[in-house]
């Protein structure tokens, strides 16, 4: 028995280690192995050892207990001195943000579990047999969390719906749409209080301006049903007056409860190869909004002057009433306008004259702003089971550089119009250049360009002086090579320039029936055109708008990097794996290569490579012993497989031996 002393003693050491410990709530961060990390809201990253981690899940938030790793002077497994480490034990659960997700079904023995697709859990979940939902091995799943493991480190989960079986055609696009948590496909359900306030709405008995005399034509991919504008040109006696008529879908969806709460969660239509998510119900765009051929609609129109050498004048916003009378494919005007086909003869005097406006905009934007270059374009020809078949090339049409034109000047417009009436946006802005990357702009030009070295890259006028420069003619590939400087564009409540374009304001407003960011502006030009105050917009909208177009761009990115495993997977196994490629992006740990005849990318990562390369970022290349690799660089590489399905990583290839040797010395 411990006498009065000793007691005391452990009294005073229980005491001790208490003090040493500290309460606090924090962030579960979870890692590629078994233990993680509790971020604490001071920013510190207390580990968390494998035992302890059974009982969370990434992203929880829990309340911790920090305490010493172990007593001064004790060493860990491996020898490493624990002194000064701290540890952190879970105490309780706060909350959880891990509810949907997907994965793949595995089994072990007659256990059934979900391998959840996510970047930093890679425990299985346990699936009781009464949450199975018919699921089968194999098969790619949608789930729910069903019991938390903070008890006793047990999850598990129910399967809510089966995406697909492996090999079940569209599995791919399907699932990278699950995974990224992109809203699905409108259902006749879905779409029924959307349809009935919409058939309530008398959009054409209103105050419109009658243009149905005008022949207004549509000029779009030939199977296309939900047309967003239509266009007319006639001449002047200094140029064209250009009518861009665009689809008005507000006129029957303003007022609706929870609109904007909707299509904010939707942000933009979303293409894969051989489906399509709609941003708006299919019934909507298609029977009431959609610019079709004899249909009369209600449409915003941009009434521009476009000048003999091309230069957007005055413009006029109203509402109106249109009737498209031909819808025209992009292949058949493409054949008028360069002169290989007068099918289109009956056409001939609205499309000249507007071949002519698209061709003086054309030459203007060329020499007095800045055009995007133009890159071959591949298109894929998806067999019976989705899958890629072949892959064409193909140059981009003049018929859609025609309506490309059109649009720019009518969104430059709107930009104009919103900017003027102090509106708040949406402007699509684009800053140009990093802030952050100024001074390694700076030391580029001096390098490559300095001439023009004093460029004050930050203005409209140097940006544009800049890459006037930049597309000369060059022996490293310069325009590329900047790449890695510049920003990306963004959404903005207040104008500003739109580097990218050498525009003071910039916006989209011809499809707003594809995107929210259109339909928004559609919104508030109207409302300046009632005489209203167009201050609807928020950037909480942009915002969140901006966010559901990443989540979009992430799952179609992803499907079709699996495809494209597919693809190369099948031509591997026909017995091709060889291809040439140029090298199209590089970094310190490899390059990304784009496959000539084909334009599918592929990774090559050259840190496990027998050789050491240095990467240069001045000359965007990578250089060993006896290898030096370029940026434009071509190359020869072998197809190796995919990290994972689905992941959206890159498929991974490697330097055929012999390629990018350098020259021998003298």
């Amino acid at each position: 028995m411990l006498n009065t002393d000793a007691m005391a003693q452990l009294k005073g050491l229980k005491q001790q280690i208490e003090a040493q410990k500290e309460y606090a709530e924090a962030t579960v961060k979870g890692t590629q192995n078994r233990y993680g990390f509790a971020v604490v809201d001071d920013g510190r990253e207390i580990f968390i050892p494998p035992d302890e981690m059974l009982k969370v899940l990434p992203g929880d938030r829990v309340r911790i207990c920090i305490r010493p790793a172990g007593r001064a002077g004790q060493n860990n497994k491996k020898g490493k001195s624990q002194e000064g480490r701290t540890v952190a034990d879970i105490e309780s659960l706060v909350s959880s943000t891990l509810d949907r997700f997907v994965g793949s079904v595995v089994s072990k023995g007659k256990a059934v579990f979900v391998a959840p697709d996510l970047p930093d859990l890679k425990r299985w979940l346990f699936i009781p047999p009464h949450a199975r939902n018919g699921a089968k091995t194999g098969d790619r799943v949608a789930c729910a969390l069903l019991r938390h493991p903070i008890k006793d480190g047990k999850p598990s989960a129910k399967v809510m719906s089966v995406i697909g079986q492996p090999g079940a055609p569209g599995l791919e696009n399907h699932y990278c749409a699950a995974r990224a948590g992109l809203p699905p496909a409108w259902t006749d359900k879905d779409a029924t209080d959307w349809l009935a306030f919409a058939q309530q709405r008398k959009p054409l008995e209103e105050d419109r301006t009658d243009l149905t005399h005008l022949n207004f034509v549509s000029i779009d991919a030939a199977r296309t049903q939900d047309i967003d504008d239509a266009l007319y040109a006639e001449v002047t006696s200094d140029g064209w007056l250009l009518y861009v008529a665009v689809a008005d879908p507000t006129a029957f969806l303003d007022g609706l409860e929870g609109l904007d709460e909707a299509l904010m969660a939707r942000g933009t239509s979303v293409y894969f190869h051989g489906d399509v998510i709609p941003m708006l119900p299919e019934a909507i765009g298609r029977d009431f909004c959609a610019l079709s051929e004899g249909d009369l609609r209600p449409a915003l129109v941009c009434k521009i002057a476009v000048s003999d050498e091309g230069k957007v004048g005055d413009y006029e916003f109203f509402s109106a009433v249109v009737q498209s009378k031909a819808k025209l494919s992009y292949a058949a005007v493409d054949r008028y306008v360069t002169g290989h086909n007068d099918q289109l003869i009956a056409w001939s005097n609205p499309l000249e004259a507007l071949v002519q406006a698209y061709k003086a905009l054309r030459k203007y934007r060329e020499s007095h702003e800045l055009v995007m270059e133009d890159r071959q374009e591949f298109r894929w020809i998806l067999n019976d089971e989705r899958q890629i078949g072949s892959v064409e090339a193909y140059e981009k049409m003049a018929s859609q550089h025609l309506v490309e034109e059109c649009m720019i000047a009518a969104n430059r417009c709107a930009a104009h119009f919103l900017a003027m009436a102090e509106a708040s946006g949406p402007f699509v802005i684009h800053p140009g250049f990093r802030r952050d990357r100024t001074s390694e702009a700076q030391e580029f030009l001096k390098r490559y360009l300095p001439e023009i070295a004093d460029a004050p890259i930050q203005t409209l006028a140097g940006y544009q002086r800049v890459f006037a420069a930049l597309n000369g003619s060059h022996t490293l590939p310069l325009r590329g090579m900047v790449n890695r400087l510049l920003t990306r564009a963004t959404f903005s409540t207040a104008p500003a320039e739109h580097m990218g374009m050498a525009l003071p304001a910039y916006t989209n407003f011809t499809s707003p029936l594809r995107k929210y960011l259109d339909f928004l502006v559609h919104r508030q030009i109207k409302r300046l055109l009632a005489g209203e105050a167009a201050d609807t917009v928020t950037d909480q909208q942009l915002e969140q708008g901006a966010a559901a177009i990443g989540r979009s761009r992430s799952a179609t990115q992803a499907a079709e990097r699996w495809l494209t495993a597919n693809f190369l997977d099948k031509q591997r196994s026909e017995g091709r794996s060889q291809y040439r490629g140029e090298i199209c992006h590089v970094t310190s740990a490899g390059f990304t290569v784009r496959l000539e005849d084909l334009g599918l990318e592929g990774q090559v990562d050259l840190r496990k490579d027998p050789e050491k390369f240095s990467f240069d970022k001045w000359t965007a290349s990578l250089t060993s012993t006896t290898r030096r690799l370029q940026l434009g660089q071509e190359v020869a590489v072998i197809y190796q497989g995919c990290p994972e399905a689905g992941d959206g990583q890159l498929p991974v290839f490697e330097l055929e031996p012999g390629c990018a040797l350098k020259p021998p010395k003298n």
